[in-house]
């Protein structure tokens, strides 16, 4: 299998290539550094395909992020890879991955490494050729490290299933978020194809936990979970409908993470959206983030952050902020009564301080300058809260009042021409929060 997928281009060369190729997804994003040592110090820093993550722990985790094929039979109008598109095509070798994953290993350029690939010849023929590349990278390489692969959507379940206990995660990307928009720029997928290797992966973790409580030493099956990715700004869908979609995820899937990649033009297609000069839609992505964030660790619904009369969010407020405004009945909110799932809706608490709030309130009476300390955002949070039934300072309880007191504040916007300002987030950020069991046992205790 090997030998019909090998080109004249050196492994430099393909390198080049496959990980410039692989940028566009967002599980974590491109260092852009290349640097030789000087003689000084360790090792040299390569630009190609280094990719930086962050543990839960501050430490910077670097992962080789590339594609194991930019070749592809489907015709994707939004995809730089698509096979109508004329841009230079080659493909790795399972021996070559594992070269360069086990040589970027030694020279402690990486941690770990994330594989994902277009359709090469079918899914089936693609599946077994990362699969072929990880067992040689654990059981001829023996390398232990992270590895995050791509399920192909339309591969057998049998494939999947053996890949899946050879990675770490294992990810199917939803790609659009409707059937319909699918169907409008990626006529050779389907939602069912999708899902159905998504409901396997499902299945088996859930069976595979069950193994592994019986029987200690079982292999275990994509333990860090899975996740998926959307694409935002191709297709007219609402921040509603997008939440909407993401909550259902969550839901039915148990998925770790949605990413949602705002949406690049690099194609000319008369399907897509017309090139503008403010570029992708990074700050929208933005609100979709910290909205996911509050289905996952702030107990929020979908339902409650936005409707069918308010489908998108305010760029100028976070969505925290925004809920708060619509519901300022239920302030302010007394930190030294308040339940603890009431305070991490308040605007500038988050998890860590609410459960600080909880648990130094049963020491003594709060007060202002104890919620600075203990981490609270008191520039959002003032108008919403009460410590010993006092405000901070005289505040008028009107949504425009609090509105434009909020934006002189300053939450900082991107720059209105690089649109730098907010970054993809990374496969590691949800290892940071706490989790609901934790929380709820930091309580009762």
């Amino acid at each position: 299998m090997a030998e019909k997928i090998q080109t004249q281009m050196s492994i430099q060369e393909k390198l080049l290539i496959l990980s410039d190729a692989a940028k566009y997804d967002v599980s974590c994003t491109s260092s852009g550094v290349d640097r030789r040592g000087d003689g000084t110090g360790m090792g040299n820093c390569q630009a190609s395909g280094i990719c930086h993550s962050f543990s839960s722990d501050g430490r910077c985790i670097s992962l080789l992020k590339i594609l194991f094929t930019n070749e592809c039979i489907y015709d994707c109008r939004y995809c730089i890879n698509r096979s109508s598109n004329d841009v230079p095509r080659t493909s790795f070798t399972p021996e070559e991955v594992c070269t360069l994953t086990m040589e970027f290993y030694r020279r402690n350029y990486i941690e770990g490494l994330f594989l994902s690939s277009g359709i090469l010849k079918s899914p089936d023929y693609t599946m077994e050729l990362i699969y072929a590349t990880l067992y040689r990278l654990r059981k001829v390489c023996n390398f232990q490290g992270y590895i995050h692969v791509k399920a192909i959507p339309g591969a057998s379940e049998e494939i999947i299933q053996k890949t899946g206990f050879l990675a770490d995660r294992m990810s199917v990307n939803m790609e659009l978020p409707t059937a319909e928009s699918l169907r409008k720029l990626a006529p050779h997928k389907s939602r069912k194809n999708i899902l159905t290797p998504m409901r396997m992966v499902q299945n088996r973790m859930n069976e595979n936990k069950y193994e592994i409580s019986v029987y200690k030493n079982a292999p275990r099956f994509v333990p860090a979970g899975q996740s998926t990715q959307m694409i935002i700004g191709a297709t007219p869908e609402s921040d509603y409908q997008i939440l909407s979609v993401a909550e259902a995820l969550y839901r039915k899937f148990d998925l770790k993470r949605v990413f949602y990649s705002a949406f690049v033009s690099v194609n000319e297609d008369k399907a897509l959206p017309a090139k503008t000069s403010d570029g992708p839609p990074l700050l929208r992505e933005h609100r979709l983030y910290q909205a996911d964030w509050l289905l996952r660790f702030y107990k929020f619904e979908a339902s409650e952050l936005l409707d069918e009369n308010n489908p998108n969010f305010n760029v100028f407020l976070d969505p925290k902020c925004c809920w708060a405004l619509r519901h300022l009945e239920q302030f302010p909110v007394e930190v030294n009564r308040a339940a603890y799932e009431m305070l991490l809706r308040v605007p500038g608490i988050g998890v860590k301080s609410a459960l600080r709030i909880v648990k130094a309130r049963t020491m003594g009476i709060i007060q202002f300058e104890d919620l600075k300390k203990m981490g609270v955002v008191l520039k959002r949070a003032l108008y919403f809260i009460t410590c010993n039934g006092k405000m901070m300072y005289r505040t008028k309880m009107d949504a425009d009042y609090i509105t434009r007191n909020l934006m002189n504040a300053g939450e900082r916007l991107p720059d209105s021409v690089t649109g730098m300002t907010y970054h993809q987030l990374s496969l590691f950020d949800d290892v940071n929060f706490i989790s609901s069991q934790k929380a709820d046992l930091i309580i009762r205790n």
